[in-house]
């Protein structure tokens, strides 16, 4: 597990800006969606061709995230990393400029829907009302490469709790574009995963002073939890 240093002097001013400790210290759990960022074989498994290690650590706190979230009467969205050059939108500044050949070639097979290294990582848990839904860019909200928000809008969300891999990439990109997009956004500590501490934290740092909200999984779950609406039907 990553260990977890935001500078203090950003932490300081982020709380003489917000008047608290923390955004949001309610939610409404229905009108919220848990998205986890592309937790799939590709970059979890060990020598997978992006493997982050800390990656296989956050799963246990991301499906504690998933059950309190459900259980609440929110919404878990699955986000998955796809290479489709079908997609109308081709990215040949990623493929074709910034990456070697050889490993845009490498990158481009692993992620391709039906490798195996472009599946869901197998120790989620994923139920059947949850969303799958695929992206072709690091964020999940650049139009025309994903649907995410033309879902999350149909449905009402107002709040996005993202975790996922790697932090300061697709995570911190889709988090990111969500708040640009009027969302609010909380970023879970110990649920997204860098392949270094200062990678992770650097992001940690810019979620806290300008983009949203950053809590643990001990911090986020009892907020879920005491935002659920009575008699909502336990996951």
């Amino acid at each position: 597990m990553h260990r977890i240093e935001i500078s203090p002097d950003v932490v300081e001013r982020s709380r003489r800006q917000r008047g608290r400790a923390h955004v949001f210290e309610t939610i409404a759990p229905s009108r919220t969606a848990h998205v986890v960022v592309d937790l799939q074989v590709g970059f979890m498994a060990p020598g997978a061709p992006v493997e982050v290690p800390a990656a296989r650590e956050v799963v246990a706190p991301v499906n504690r995230i998933s059950a309190a979230l459900r259980a609440a009467g929110g919404l878990v969205v699955y986000l998955r990393y796809a290479f489709d050059p079908a997609k109308p939108m081709d990215w040949s500044s990623w493929y074709g400029t910034i990456l070697e050949p050889g490993y845009s070639a490498t990158l481009s097979r692993a992620f391709t829907p039906g490798s195996p290294d472009f599946a869901l990582w197998p120790d989620l848990e994923v139920t059947p009302a949850d969303l799958i839904v695929d992206k072709t860019r690091f964020s999940a909200f650049v139009p025309g490469t994903c649907d995410l928000h033309e879902l999350l809008q149909a449905r009402g969300i107002e709040t996005v709790i993202v975790t996922g891999t790697l932090t300061n990439c697709c995570c911190e990109s889709t988090a990111r574009d969500a708040a640009q997009r009027n969302y609010n956004v909380i970023f879970v500590s110990d649920g997204n995963a860098a392949l270094s501490d200062a990678e992770h934290n650097a992001t940690l740092t810019n979620m806290t002073a300008f983009f949203g909200d950053v809590m643990s999984s001990d911090e986020l779950i009892p907020v879920i939890a005491a935002g659920r609406v009575p008699g909502t039907a336990a996951a």
